[in-house]
């Protein structure tokens, strides 16, 4: 597994980033950066994940020493894995094997992680080439931050369906749906 900090971030973002980007293990140089994307289409690395850490930003104050480790960057995995499609650093079918098939077949969840019959329809549809800007309003994470506030996305999810239900329709969130306990084979 590789998670989103590590094939995004080099250490030369802690100068404008900080502790923000602080996860265990560490950001590391471009060139462990560079190993890590090679490593996403040679088969190294099988599954994504987030690092999800939803600290309050008070939590990520006080230098390395002092500040937790991890990001909340659920939100943003997805448009950021298509943004290394774009730069050429992966396939689409690529992305969708470590996002979604690996890790069903890795857990094995019962009916997810494919588009088929008789299975769970948990399905996002993202629109190419709509910039946006990650502001702190859009962030739905309770902790209200994220260490990509300010970056500009080109992908944008427009739509989300979990178990079938319609949660997220262009913008407008379901608050009163709640998910289905994932059954393992």
């Amino acid at each position: 597994e590789a998670v989103i900090a590590h094939l995004y971030f080099t250490n030369e973002d802690y100068l404008t980033k900080k502790a923000l980007i602080k996860c265990n293990p560490s950001v590391k140089t471009l060139k462990d950066r560079t190993e890590l994307r090679k490593a996403l289409m040679n088969g190294r690395i099988t599954t994504i994940g987030t690092d999800h850490a939803p600290h309050l930003l008070s939590q990520k104050q006080g230098g390395c020493a002092k500040a937790m480790s991890g990001m909340p960057m659920i939100q943003f995995s997805l448009v950021t894995m298509l943004e290394l499609v774009d730069n050429g650093i992966l396939t689409i079918e690529r992305l969708t094997e470590l996002m979604s098939h690996a890790p069903a077949r890795l857990f094995s969840i019962d009916k997810r992680g494919f588009l088929r019959k008789d299975y769970k329809a948990d399905i996002v549809i993202v629109k190419p080439q709509v910039p946006w800007t990650v502001t702190e309003d859009i962030i739905q994470s309770k902790c209200k931050w994220s260490p990509m506030q300010g970056h500009e996305y080109q992908w944008k999810v427009i739509h989300t369906f979990c178990n079938g239900k319609h949660i997220l329709n262009d913008g407008i969130f379901d608050s009163e749906y709640r998910g289905e306990q994932l059954r393992f084979r």
